[in-house]
């Protein structure tokens, strides 16, 4: 039988995903949001969500929609107070979402080890703050270094320029940004595209992500302008 991961129905693509599930949101700014996956999201009705992100949304679309409709207890990211991020920022000061905070490259690491297999690492990063509370420490050559465990999901939510239905993926410059680890993190990854190409079309060495990674495949929204 042909492997064909490509699914018309992007909330169909999301069965499935429980109550209290990991989702790794991808996105960097504009870059790589999948705001078409989120709204499939909160259409499939899953909430007491950990959501894992570069931010904590923009606006009222997207990630921030995600917030608004009540789906999530908790937000692991970096930047929890962009411009505009309203409604996280409300929820946060009303203690009704709890916020991880974690570095940019320690958060992209720690998705890493977790899709290499790897429990943990130790970083310099956050020694003598508030983010080494609670957390083992360990000295290597004369320098303190925090331990770090790995940053497992349930599902993870990406955007991708190109595709095929072998689910290999090719981004549009710093669309890039976390899909990759967030694809190799997560058990279930779901992929929303803008272009579907032949098999073959996309030469091996240009992949950004595996096929391997990736179990299923939607089309975008192309002609919805997205509030963020």
């Amino acid at each position: 039988m042909a492997i064909d991961k490509i699914c018309d129905d992007m909330v169909a693509a999301l069965e499935g995903t429980p109550d209290g599930a990991t989702v790794l949101i991808g996105g960097f700014g504009n870059a790589g949001l999948p705001n078409d996956l989120i709204h499939a999201l909160i259409d499939q009705g899953a909430t007491d969500l950990t959501v894992v992100s570069n931010n904590a949304g923009s606006g009222t679309e997207g990630l921030a929609a995600l917030f608004g409709a009540g789906r999530v207890r908790k937000v692991i990211c970096s930047y929890p107070r962009a411009a505009r991020c309203d409604i996280f920022d409300a929820l946060y000061k009303a203690d009704k979402v709890e916020l991880e905070l974690n570095p940019q490259g320690t958060l992209s690491e720690r998705m890493r080890a977790a899709g290499a297999g790897i429990p943990g690492f130790y970083t310099a990063t956050g020694v003598g703050t508030q983010l080494a509370d609670g957390k083992e420490s360990r000295v290597f050559e004369g320098r303190e270094y925090l331990f770090e465990t790995a940053l497992k999901g349930d599902l993870a939510l990406i955007a991708a320029h190109k595709g095929d239905r072998w689910g290999n993926l090719i981004y549009n410059r710093s669309q890039r940004n976390f899909g990759p680890v967030m694809a190799a993190a997560a058990t279930v990854t779901v992929a929303q595209i803008r272009q579907q190409v032949a098999l073959g079309e996309i030469d091996p060495d240009d992949v950004h992500t595996p096929g391997i990674y990736v179990d299923k495949i939607c089309f975008e929204d192309t002609e919805r302008e997205w509030d963020v």
